[in-house]
């Protein structure tokens, strides 16, 4: 169901109720609905969570989902800077606590492909963290940030609804390869 070189699963387990989930894990990638920003920089965290599920998500409300054993991986039905309701509404749906969630998200601060894994930190200005940050009340969460500073030059605000090149996707493909998640 999942491609994860960096998780091991046991047996699936079959749960009465998909809201089953207090040791889970949920990946959560940030990014921007529609087709028109698919392959744009600030959608890094939706294409690093689409390159680990081998099944297609279920939707709900402001989040789209695929589950299996205790990790879940989710997209944000929302825009960036509403990204809190989708971290807020899939922690519900699942009862999992901020602790659970790892966000993965665009860093414009990193060159393209490189990441850092950082935990209970600020914004750093990124207005989907800290819309999540906002709606969760809490920073006790784990950030996965995706570098997307290639080619492209200037403030991000300029550059991040605009989309990759080829190149730039499979650089960033080759590097969601490379990430080992703590988990």
């Amino acid at each position: 169901m999942f491609k994860l070189p960096f998780f091991s699963f046991g047996k699936e387990k079959e749960s009465a109720s998909t809201n089953e989930s207090s040791s889970s894990t949920l990946i959560l990638g940030l990014g921007n609905p529609g087709q028109k920003y698919e392959q744009t920089y600030h959608n890094a965290g939706h294409l690093y969570v689409e390159s680990l599920a081998e099944t297609s998500f279920k939707r709900y409300k402001s989040f789209s989902f695929a589950k299996r054993d205790n990790l879940v991986l989710a997209k944000s039905l929302t825009f960036m800077n509403q990204s809190g309701l989708a971290a807020r509404g899939a922690l519900r749906y699942f009862n999992l606590k901020p602790e659970n969630l790892i966000v993965a998200h665009d860093d414009s601060d990193l060159p393209l492909g490189e990441y850092k894994i950082t935990k209970g930190q600020g914004s750093a200005g990124h207005k989907g963290v800290q819309s999540v940050i906002d709606h969760l009340k809490s920073k006790e969460f784990t950030r996965l940030r995706i570098g997307i500073r290639g080619q492209a030059r200037g403030k991000a605000r300029e550059f991040v609804l605009k989309p990759m090149s080829k190149k730039e996707l499979e650089n960033l493909q080759e590097a969601f390869r490379q990430i080992s998640l703590p988990v």
